[in-house]
């Protein structure tokens, strides 16, 4: 192959990356109230790929009465919905429960930046 011919592949390449659309880091914080008798474990899932905050098969970790600031980075615009259970308990839970499982209705926020309102989670 020629120079110019792998000069202008190369070209084209840079290019199209450039112009390749692409996700926009955005950070939300999820401010989370345990108002349930018994510590709690939390963790939020995306719904547009597959991505756990915390992740790496851990979770955020609330006592009785804790209220907790899970600050988050992700893509612009992407769903991103919490779910919480009783430690020890997975019966108990809510939003979309342990592993993305349940369905939920007011428990998403979109990446927009900021903070959500606080979310209390009541008996």
């Amino acid at each position: 192959m020629s120079f110019t011919i792998t000069r202008r592949i190369v070209v084209a390449l840079s290019l199209a990356a450039l112009f390749a659309p692409s996700a926009y880091a955005a950070d939300i914080t999820f401010a989370i109230k345990n108002g349930h008798p018994n510590a709690m474990r939390v963790e939020l899932y995306s719904q547009d790929r597959d991505y756990v905050w915390p992740g790496d098969g851990k979770d955020f970790y609330l006592d009785d009465g804790e209220t907790k600031q899970i600050p988050v980075s992700c893509n612009e615009g992407e769903s991103i919905c919490y779910g919480a259970w009783v430690d020890g308990d997975e019966e108990t839970y809510w939003g979309v429960g342990p592993n993305n499982k349940e369905k939920c209705e007011d428990c998403c926020y979109t990446c927009e930046g900021g903070e959500t309102e606080e979310i209390d989670l009541v008996p």
